[in-house]
């Protein structure tokens, strides 16, 4: 229970991703960062260092005991969240951790039940959900704006040359687009729908490393709608989402991490809706939000419940079924 309105935070994990996270943090109020640590040599060090935070760990054990830190946000690589997550919840600490929550659905549902008996708040960190521009798209969706909505398309692609041993294409660190990319234009699907699709087909190109470089969706769901997705780290193409109706279409280019709606209605002049933040800012929205939720005692959030990212999770083991991927250790 957070008994002050102050909340210390220790970070697992000291890799790209904790370096926004610790920015975020800078930018909110009645919250710091206490600890860092990382199973790297000098890892924790520097990035202590580097944001004036006071005390480094180089075990994660040291940190979960640690008496005055209240929540741990976890940033390690896919396989290792359930581990780590479960280490935070025994020792009694609330958790942020990163998406994907863990490597499939039956790991989600043993931390669920954990976190309830350790009465610990617990979230997955998918931002996107909590920008103020998806948050707008939400309240526009609410009001019927578009009409019947018909499809939602949406792209999520980077391309790099990726070493064998980076967790996009390692598959012991639960590697491939799916997981790390392909789980943003599934949301979009999700806020748009809000349902289980009705039948899912999928498929993927499996590359040398065993996991998917690209893979495409198509989800059903009642009345005729249908979600068009897809993920790669292979190819260039435009990040954006595309919501249709009978009333015309939204536009949100850019949308993981959505700055812009561009409202494109019938017989209406095209109109953007601008909701800027700084980069720095990215995560504030998600921290702030779980931060209120622990002042509140709630063991999780109204916006990104557990039941939504187990249900994440159960359709991404589907879709991982269609292909015969599995990662070591299911």
């Amino acid at each position: 229970m957070i008994k002050m309105q102050s909340i210390n935070w220790g970070i697992i994990g000291c890799g790209a991703i904790a370096h926004l996270f610790a920015q975020a943090i800078k930018k909110l109020d009645n919250c710091t960062i206490l600890a860092g640590a990382s199973l790297t040599a000098g890892r924790a060090e520097h990035f202590t260092k580097t944001h004036q935070i006071p005390r480094s760990y180089s075990d994660y054990q040291s940190l979960a005991n640690d008496p005055d830190i209240d929540a741990i946000y976890i940033a390690t690589t896919h396989n290792f969240h359930f581990e780590n997550i479960k280490l935070c919840l025994e020792n009694g600490k609330h958790v942020l951790c990163e998406k994907p929550f863990t490597v499939n659905a039956q790991q989600t549902n043993t931390l669920f039940t954990l976190a309830k008996n350790s009465n610990c708040f617990m979230m997955e960190c998918l931002w996107t959900r909590f920008l103020p521009a998806i948050k707008h798209l939400s309240h526009l969706l609410a009001q019927d704006i578009l009409g019947d909505i018909h499809t939602v398309k949406a792209n999520f692609s980077i391309c790099g040359d990726f070493p064998p041993e980076h967790r996009l294409r390692n598959k012991s660190l639960a590697g491939g687009a799916l997981l790390d990319l392909g789980i943003y234009p599934l949301t979009l699907a999700d806020i748009v729908f809000g349902e289980t699709p009705t039948h899912i087909q999928s498929s993927a190109v499996i590359g040398e490393d065993g996991v998917d470089e690209s893979s495409y969706y198509l989800l059903e769901y009642g009345q005729g709608q249908r979600a068009m997705l897809s993920a790669s780290f292979m190819e260039h193409a435009p990040t954006e989402g595309v919501i249709s109706g009978s009333r015309g279409y939204i536009r949100i280019p850019d949308f993981i991490g959505a700055q812009e709606l561009h409202l494109h209605l019938n017989n209406q002049p095209s109109k953007v809706l601008t909701f800027p933040f700084d980069k720095d800012e990215s995560f504030t929205f998600e921290i702030s939000h779980a931060m209120e939720c622990m002042r509140q005692n709630k063991n999780q959030s109204d916006i990104l419940p557990m039941t939504k990212t187990i249900a994440m999770m159960t359709l991404m083991d589907t879709i991982r079924n269609q292909w015969g991927l599995k990662y070591p250790g299911e």
